[in-house]
């Protein structure tokens, strides 16, 4: 039988069939995905084939093989630092919810994300969240980094999840396709989904006041079929993101105003750094690209690992 892996629980995959039967599932012994060590080897999003087997009186599936993914999001594993973890796969888009404060999204956060997904070719959103809690001058904030991500060429919505402001724009962008929400714990990834769809009534949590960071409500990686023909992945909330296999070279081109400049630099393998004639370093100095994009590009590049409680400068 074929289907799509709707949940994983680490050791159980609710997997939805052809014909539109859920069944839980697991893994044939030892499972190993071609070249990537991964903590998960099957993911939300997948297309797997299972087989049923009745043990007493249950019927479960064994998943035997995983098709071949289009995509995927991947990340550095939490606790084991030479293993990774696929939050999702075959995404058509992804939307990044982003808070100024409660909790604190940094710049460095939504580049090492942006980049992560320039490279496996998924388009992302920027969801500006709980835009009715701002002072003024954090709405100056919203409205920089608006400027500064729609200029490179990201959509970019202000949105009160809360309050339901601008969930229409979300939800016309999710249209026939299969989306996946991610941002920090509190970001309200899991208020969308129910702005959304109010009958599925997702968890929530008030963000904790003594750290100011989101508490997780969202457990495992969890796809929905929404009423408006829409597929969406909730994911639990991330702290850090760190980027996979990537060779510094590369990295830049995954900046899309860096990788527009890159053929007028003198040296064809420039690193933007210390060479000579560098177009970026030319920009950068000009004004014409953004110093926390450059910042986020250079801690990449020398492989310092992403902190999302920085202090910012």
């Amino acid at each position: 039988m074929n289907g799509t892996v709707y949940k994983s629980t680490g050791s159980w995959y609710t997997v939805k069939s052809k014909d539109g039967e859920f069944y839980e599932c697991r893994i044939k012994g030892k499972f190993r995905t071609k070249g990537i060590k991964s903590t998960n080897p099957v993911a939300v999003g997948d297309h797997v084939e299972f087989d049923l087997e009745t043990i007493g009186d249950e019927t479960v599936g064994v998943i035997s093989e995983i098709g071949e993914r289009k995509n995927y999001i991947i990340r550095k594993s939490v606790k084991l630092s030479k293993q990774t973890h696929i939050i999702a796969s075959n995404l058509d888009q992804v939307f990044l919810l982003v808070t100024l404060n409660n909790p604190m999204t940094f710049t460095s956060f939504i580049d090492r994300f942006l980049v992560t997904a320039e490279a496996y070719d998924i388009p992302v959103v920027l969801l500006f969240n709980k835009m009715d809690t701002y002072t003024d001058a954090e709405q100056e904030e919203v409205a920089y980094l608006v400027d500064l991500y729609s200029h490179i060429g990201y959509t970019c919505i202000r949105l009160e999840a809360k309050t339901g402001k601008n969930v229409d724009k979300v939800k016309e962008l999710m249209l026939g396709k299969t989306s996946m929400f991610a941002g920090h714990s509190g970001v309200g990834k899991s208020t969308l989904v129910n702005a959304l769809e109010p009958g599925l009534q997702l968890k929530t949590a008030e963000i904790s006041e003594q750290h100011l960071q989101g508490q997780h409500t969202t457990t495992f990686a969890e796809m929905y079929d929404l009423s408006f023909d829409a597929q969406i992945i909730d994911t639990p909330g991330i702290k850090g993101f760190g980027i996979v296999d990537m060779d510094k070279e590369e990295i830049g081109d995954y900046f899309p105003e860096f990788f527009e400049l890159k053929s007028q630099c003198k040296f064809n393998n420039c690193l933007h750094l210390d060479e000579p004639k560098c177009a970026v370093k030319e920009a950068l100095e000009n004004g014409e690209v953004a110093w926390s994009r450059y910042r986020s590009y250079v801690q990449m590049l020398t492989g310092e690992e992403d902190n999302p409680y920085r202090e910012r400068s």
